[in-house]
């Protein structure tokens, strides 16, 4: 009895972090209020995805290896971030809110029960490039220098969710295999991806979220070939 009740409580705890820092976002979001993200240029759009060109970036991500839920993944991570943003760090700095929460999915192609590796990440604000705060040694987190590539982008509503993120993947792949026809496209390894999500869990209508496949070789000016995972 004991051990069920402390698991419950670990599991209404990652819940409740979770929603209060999205929450955040929510809520300066429709407040008008600029919320710092990774830039971009869009260099391609069709009516059902586009191509954008991103500077480089830094992210800070928590690894979550061998598991099948994306739900429980992203839960898990974000536990291990959400101590960093609020000061968990060796200088002590709280780190201002930015979006999206991304979480970038590798399946295991040598495992016969369908796990993949994840990698829980929060973008950080430009003014730490270089010189990030050093996250306590207790949260295993890792920093990650994104290169200028281009990512293929398709939007989608409601939550994202274990049920629904392969039937999005799914059709940005088949739009991609579509309209790359004699562009010269060139698709990113395909068992690599990242959801993007945006909006608070609260924000029930209007919420947006993305799936982000890397591409390049397109005629859009800019799209550096593919050189693997970022």
């Amino acid at each position: 009895m004991g051990s069920s009740s402390s698991l419950s409580f670990r599991l209404c705890y990652l819940v409740t972090l979770m929603y209060f820092y999205l929450s955040s976002i929510g809520s300066l979001v429709l407040s008008g209020y600029a919320i710092e993200s990774p830039q971009f240029t869009v260099v391609h759009s069709e009516s059902d995805f586009e191509v954008r060109l991103y500077v480089e970036s830094w992210w800070i991500s928590a690894t979550v290896q061998g598991t099948t839920s994306f739900d429980k993944s992203t839960k898990d991570g974000f536990h291990r971030l959400y101590p960093y943003i609020h000061g968990g760090n060796l200088d002590h700095s709280r780190i201002m809110i930015t979006a999206p929460v991304l979480t970038s999915v590798i399946n295991s192609s040598s495992s016969s029960r369908g796990t993949a590796d994840y990698f829980v990440r929060f973008y950080l604000p430009a003014k730490y490039v270089g010189n990030p705060p050093q996250p306590n040694p207790d949260l295993n987190l890792q920093f990650d220098k994104w290169r200028s590539h281009c990512i293929a982008v398709r939007k989608f509503s409601g939550f994202a969710k274990d049920d629904n993120i392969n039937k999005e993947i799914e059709a940005l792949v088949r739009s991609l295999d579509k309209h790359s026809t004699g562009k010269g496209a060139i698709l990113g390894v395909t068992s690599y991806y990242s959801i993007a999500q945006y909006n608070a869990s609260n924000h029930l209508s209007g919420r947006l979220n993305e799936v982000w496949i890397d591409v390049s070789g397109f005629t859009a000016e800019g799209c550096p070939r593919y050189a693997g995972k970022h």
